[in-house]
Parts: structure tokens; C-alpha cells; sequence
């Protein structure tokens, strides 16, 4: 049977709002793709670039009586594959605005201009001490991806329409650099993407050409998110909804605070580059892409403390070694 002869769970938020539990080639499983029928109709979030997620959306679509050129509007809450992969076609199957934050915009090209961007992932993880072998996989990563061609950038602040109500764009920064949000007061409810979740700490990581401070970006968000207090909020993974947001933040931000004195202990012991640092963070056996993913918040934790003037690096035979 195929996804499409199974429809994926949908569930009914209110309204005219919907979600659907996409199928994804992850640990998580499933990711949330929102639809809203008032017009403009709207995705929020696509999944990602696999036979069996764009089979998924179509069946839920079909569920709700949409077909691909009823899509008027597509707002991707951050650029990684199982949020904005079936973007572009989506976008070439209806016509549909593609819209991200202006900040997920500048940095799109790592998708559309992939085979010019890989060497440099490659060589800024080889400068933190990881095996030449570490790039291995990525043409994967890359497949899971279909760019959109026309993108409309979205300011934080800015105001949108979505369920016949105006929802105002918000900057969450830290687990994406240009990651959306959507809050609307009166109900207390935020679209919040992976910026907080339920059941796993969303992963902050830092990468080439990313802003230079994830974690400290992440902490402020976390902060943003504790102030607003949602009643409810819309998550990409583990929900589709989950309510205790601020004490949530709160459990998140003592989960990083304890990253780091953990951190600075080993560092303390010896100089250390992040791929070493990453296996006392992250002990576990992993595969090569989940072994990226935790030198990229090792480095996160590590800059963060860099740059707090915590600690020092220094570059020994091309590898930056931190030291505290």
C-alpha cells in the first residue's frame, strides 16, 4: 500500500486549519505540514523531497478536497529538507508563493547553488578536525531537496492573513538562522516550526557562512518564547501541538547551560578541536550525518563560549583547538 492509499494522520486545529503527519527518512518520523483553507490557501511547511512525503501531502490535500493548483501561498518556517524540500515543487505544480523570512532567503543558495557550496561545508568541518571522509552522504541531504525558483522574502513584524485572522512574523532564531515564526494574540497561539518541540532539544548547530552565534541566538529566542507564554503552539515534529511553552523553554535553556559547563570542563582538561569535544558531548554511536550534526552544536557551544571571552582557540596544522 502505498501513502497515498493510506492517508497520513490529519488532524483538525480549529477553523479552517489543519495538520498533517508527513512521512519523513529521519529519527523523528513524521513532520507537520499545516493547510489552511481560507483563501489565500496555504501550506505552512511542505516536508520533504521523497516519493513517499510528496505521495503523503497529495493524499492529505485530497482528504481536505485540494489538489496541487488549489495551493495559493506555501510559508516555510526554515530552509532544512523536511520543512521546505517539495517547496519548488510545489511551487511548479500550483503557482504558489513561496514565501520565507528574509533572512532564509540570503541564505536559500545553499540549496539552489549546492555543488558550489559543498567544498565549503567540507573544508570548514575539516578546519574543526573532522576525517576527510566527513562529507560523505551530502549528495542525500541534497536530493531531499527541490528549490523553489521565486522567493518572497517576509520581515520580521511584518503582518500575514492565515485563517482569517492577521498573524504577526517573528524571528526565532538558533535552530535556523532565519527561522519564522507565526503569533497571533487573541488566541495565543504561535506557529513555532523547530523552534521548540515536545520531546528532543531542537539541534543548534553552527555552520559556514551561518551567523556566528547560534546558541546566544537560541537563548534569546528562548527568552522571546517564555515572555509571549503561548497557550498553544504548533509544532514540527512530536505534536502537532504541545501547551507548557515557557516552562518547556525554561527546561531548554538549563539543558544548554549544563552543555556548557560540561564543555568547559573538557576543555579545561586538555585543548581540544570540536570533532574530539563533540564525542564527550555527544558519546553515543552515530552515523556520519548525526556525527555532523553534533560537531555543529559542539561548535555551537564552543563559539558561544569564545565569544563570551570564556574561553580562547588557536590554529594548530590548519584545525582550530579550543582551549580554556
Amino acid at each position: 500500500m502505498t501513502a497515498a492509499t493510506h492517508p497520513p494522520a490529519l488532524h483538525h486545529l480549529g477553523g479552517t486549519l489543519y495538520a498533517a503527519q508527513i512521512p519523513i527518512p529521519l529519527p523523528m518520523k513524521t513532520v507537520t505540514v499545516l493547510i489552511d483553507l481560507t483563501p489565500p490557501v496555504t501550506l505552512i511547511d511542505t516536508s520533504i523531497h521523497t516519493p513517499e512525503a510528496r505521495q503523503a501531502l497529495e493524499a492529505a490535500l485530497g482528504e481536505l478536497g485540494l489538489h496541487w493548483p488549489d495551493i495559493e501561498r506555501v510559508i516555510v518556517t526554515h530552509i532544512h529538507p523536511d520543512h521546505y524540500g517539495l517547496a519548488g515543487l510545489i511551487e511548479e505544480r500550483s503557482g504558489a508563493s513561496v514565501q520565507l523570512l528574509d533572512h532564509s532567503v540570503k541564505q536559500e543558495k545553499l540549496w539552489s547553488e549546492w555543488e558550489t557550496q559543498l567544498p565549503a561545508q567540507q573544508q570548514f568541518f575539516a578546519g574543526h578536525g573532522a576525517p576527510p571522509e566527513f562529507g560523505v552522504g551530502e549528495a542525500q541531504t541534497a536530493e531531499w531537496v527541490r528549490p523553489a525558483v521565486r522567493l518572497t522574502p517576509l520581515s520580521e513584524g511584518q503582518r500575514v492573513p492565515l485563517l482569517g485572522a492577521e498573524w504577526e512574523v517573528l524571528w526565532l532564531p538558533g535552530h535556523a538562522d532565519g527561522h519564522l515564526g507565526l503569533w497571533q494574540p487573541g488566541t495565543q497561539t504561535l506557529i513555532a516550526g523547530d523552534a521548540i518541540l515536545p520531546r528532543i532539544t531542537p539541534n543548534i548547530g553552527l555552520y559556514v557562512n551561518g551567523r556566528p552565534d547560534p546558541l546566544g541566538d537560541y537563548f534569546a529566542t528562548l527568552e522571546k518564547l517564555r515572555a509571549l507564554n503561548p497557550a498553544r503552539a504548533v509544532v514540527g515534529h512530536y505534536g502537532p501541538t504541545m501547551e507548557g511553552v515557557a516552562a518547556r523553554a525554561q527546561e531548554i535553556s538549563d539543558h544548554h547551560l549544563e552543555r556548557l559547563d560540561e564543555l568547559l570542563a573538557a576543555m579545561r582538561e586538555r585543548p581540544r578541536h570540536a570533532y574530539d569535544l563533540s564525542f564527550m558531548l555527544f558519546a553515543r554511536d552515530l552515523p556520519l550525518t548525526g556525527r555532523r550534526f553534533a560537531v555543529a552544536e559542539t561548535l555551537a557551544h564552543a563559539e558561544y563560549l569564545r565569544l563570551g571571552g570564556v574561553i580562547n582557540r588557536s590554529q594548530q596544522n590548519g584545525v582550530w583547538v579550543y582551549h580554556g
